[in-house]
């Protein structure tokens, strides 16, 4: 047979067969006189068994290693290592499938947070908030998302921990909607505002004293021009409004015990 008619009996491309030959896993038949490649029955035999292989997903060098193991030792061993793969892919996709769900659940409940998808533990923080039209809030909001998208777990589960009894405390809700409020006012104004300082100190004494070593936990410290991420958040509030959050956060780092 050429090798049009063994790639067609084996179900594959006369292309793959020339691979197959360059890569050692077919062995190349004799020749004809007039130059052509002559195959016979056990060539067809060996592509098919090929196509078998990579259609399970095992990669040429691993097809390589088994057609080398005449005892099929090698082959149980690599369909082993497969299996494995697969199942791990499977619990992977399964656990993906799960998290799509919820966000499923939430886009036709009309619960989804604006900010898009997050995590469950998020999802359900950002519902429990009250509404409020607040710009300051609204970015506190976008650098949560970051937060759940970049932090390691653990930091993010402390972050959540801490800030749930904000979002189940009425009127300690009303408070802090009312600071942001405050916050939105010194959109236009200059660094040195007069109101800066005692804002400041309100949004500090709106931290319940048992949350005070949670928030230290969550990375408090960080949110301070010395820290990349803490520059940034800074840089997106006006200068006013960055002032009171400096000083909030030295007022935080004070009451913890520690140096602002």
């Amino acid at each position: 047979m050429r090798i049009g008619e063994i790639a067609a009996l084996a179900g594959v491309t006369p292309r793959a067969v020339r691979h197959y030959h360059h890569l050692g896993l077919l062995p190349e038949p004799e020749r004809l006189p007039n130059g052509y490649r002559d195959y016979g029955v056990r060539h067809a035999v060996a592509l098919a068994r090929i196509r078998r292989l990579t259609e399970l997903g095992l990669g040429l060098p691993e097809v390589r290693d088994v057609l080398a193991d005449d005892e099929g030792r090698e082959l149980t061993e690599v369909l082993e290592e497969l299996d494995e793969d697969l199942a791990r892919q499977a619990a992977r996709i399964e656990e993906r499938r799960a998290r799509l769900r919820v966000l499923l659940d939430q886009a036709r409940a009309g619960t989804l947070p604006a900010e898009g998808p997050v995590s469950p533990g998020l999802a359900e923080l950002l519902g429990a908030f009250a509404p409020t039209a607040s710009r300051s809030a609204a970015k506190d909001r976008e650098h949560l998302t970051l937060i759940d998208s970049m932090a390691p777990s653990e930091e993010r589960d402390r972050l959540l921990a801490a800030l749930r009894p904000l979002a189940e405390d009425p009127e300690l809700t009303a408070r802090v909607h009312t600071l942001y409020e405050r916050l939105d006012d010194l959109e236009h104004s200059a660094a040195d505002d007069p109101r800066i300082g005692p804002l400041a100190e309100e949004f500090a004494a709106a931290v319940p004293d048992p949350l005070l070593a949670l928030f230290a936990g969550a990375g408090v410290g960080e949110a301070s021009r010395e820290h990349p991420y803490g520059q940034a958040m800074l840089d997106d509030f006006a200068p006013a409004q960055a002032a009171v959050i400096e000083r909030f956060i030295a007022a935080l780092m004070l009451r913890g015990g520690g140096t602002p």
